[in-house]
Order: C-alpha cells, then sequence, then structure tokens
C-alpha cells in the first residue's frame, strides 16, 4: 500500500512540475508576442492565442497521461503498452469504463491517477483563463 501511495504521489508531483514548467514555457513565448497581440485588430489575434494555447495544453495533458502510462508498463502491471496508455487515459479523465482493471496489489494507482487528471485539468483551465485574463488586459491597453 505504501509502495503505492508514494508512486502515485511521486507521479503526481511529476506531472504538476511539467504543467507548471510547460505552461511557464507558454508564457515566456506569449510574452514575445505582446507587441503583435496589443495591435488592432483583437479579435483574430485572441483567437489564435487561445488556439495555440488549448494546443499546448492538449499536450501537456497527452504527456501526463503518457508518464503514467510509461510508469505502469515498467512495473508491468499491464501485458501491453496500449493497455497502458488506454488505462491511463480512462483513469486521467476519470471516464473509469472499468474493461482494464489494475490488479488488486496496485488498485490504489487507479484512484490516484484519477485525483491526478482532476487536479491537472483545473491547474491547465485555470491557467487557460488566466492568458485570456493577460491577453485582454494588453490589448485593452492596461499591465498585466
Amino acid at each position: 500500500m505504501f509502495i503505492q501511495l508514494l508512486l502515485g504521489s511521486g507521479l503526481i508531483a511529476i506531472t504538476a512540475i511539467a504543467a507548471a514548467m510547460s505552461w511557464w514555457g507558454l508564457e515566456l513565448a506569449l510574452a514575445r508576442s505582446h507587441r503583435w497581440v496589443i495591435r488592432p485588430p483583437h479579435g483574430p489575434k485572441l483567437t489564435i492565442v487561445l488556439s495555440f494555447a488549448m494546443f499546448w495544453t492538449l499536450v501537456m495533458m497527452t504527456a501526463a497521461v503518457w508518464i503514467w502510462a510509461v510508469a505502469l508498463w515498467l512495473l508491468q502491471i499491464f501485458v501491453t503498452f496500449e493497455a497502458s496508455v488506454y488505462f491511463s487515459l480512462v483513469a486521467f479523465t476519470t471516464l473509469g469504463f472499468g474493461d482494464i482493471l489494475l490488479p488488486v496489489e496496485w488498485r490504489l494507482l487507479g484512484g490516484l491517477a484519477a485525483a491526478n487528471g482532476l487536479l491537472i485539468f483545473g491547474l491547465l483551465t485555470a491557467m487557460l483563463v488566466e492568458t485570456l485574463r493577460q491577453i485582454r488586459t494588453r490589448q485593452r491597453g492596461g499591465s498585466v
């Protein structure tokens, strides 16, 4: 039980740090585009920036699922890598089909993966909202 909790907590920490570092990279990219973003027309530029931020978020979510999948596969919990990816995605999104289950000795990892998914979805959603706020503030001539 303690090994599962330790391993799951470590994976949550890795994905949270990866998400934060990734978003920091996006912030740096957006800071470089400041002059372009504040010039009219604002609508198309806001759409482009938000689309880019959403794509960045999708990549980060995919990376987090892959981190869990690789860990499950390296632990030899699943026979195939595809099963590891599938289980990670279903658990991470809290969909929980139940067609592929963890062995009893590893079942706590399923709950931790789901909790990790909720946390990362919430974190990245907050970051998308903050990106929108910053862009709109810059376009209106305010300071961020």
